[in-house]
């Protein structure tokens, strides 16, 4: 069993984006095992699940004339438009069947506010609305987080940097990750990780 300064944080692993959802991560799945595995040997465990309205901002069904995929200009800047997904009350932003989220100390909703997206576990899109994780984690005397879920280029990977920046020591567990891997995003989201202190790990 892990020390209670260490918690695994398992980021959106949610029907939309596992195999057959509204936004598949391939081999979504296939981390599952490996999580449940962990969730028993670590004493502070947090699931992160991705919480949309319907008709929200970083849809592209929200924007004339733009696809998924395609970018807008946001407020807080460049936001991917993403397929409509995880939308509050779904099948698709229920956890997968799979998981063992009764393990789970907490579950922390995030993008849940209509206008502003978010990624991190931290932090909406903006980056400064607070989603309460780390005030938790204070609270807790966590000093140390291992991150692992879905994508790793995206909510993984904006997580971790987020927590390395408010001193947290952070690993990426790779082989409990899978990426969307859009325009070479995991190698950014990779070069991003490191310059910021995180620990990546096969």
């Amino acid at each position: 069993m892990r020390d209670a300064t260490e918690a695994l944080i398992v980021i959106d692993v949610q029907n939309d984006f596992c195999p057959g959802g509204a936004l598949a991560v391939n081999e979504g799945d296939k981390i599952i095992p490996v999580i449940n595995a962990m969730l028993a040997d670590f004493q502070v465990k947090v699931l992160t699940q991705d919480w949309h309205p319907a008709g929200h901002s970083s849809f592209a069904s929200s924007h004339k004339g733009k696809a998924p995929f395609d970018t807008t200009q946001m407020p807080y800047g460049t936001q991917v438009l993403w397929p409509d997904h995880c939308i509050q009350g779904s099948i698709g932003a229920a956890f997968h069947e799979h998981l063992h989220r009764d393990r789970a100390d907490l579950i922390i909703r995030k993008g849940f506010r209509a206008q502003i997206d978010s990624y991190s576990a931290f932090f909406e899109n903006d980056q400064t609305t607070p989603t309460g994780l780390e005030g938790y984690l204070r609270t807790r005397g966590v000093s140390k987080l291992t991150l692992v879920g879905l994508a790793t280029d995206f909510c993984v990977a904006y997580s971790a940097i987020d927590g390395a920046k408010l001193g947290f020591d952070v690993t990426v567990l790779e082989t409990a990750c899978r990426a969307i891997d859009l325009d070479g995003s995991l190698d950014i989201a990779r070069a991003n990780m490191r310059a910021a202190g995180v620990t990546l790990e096969a």
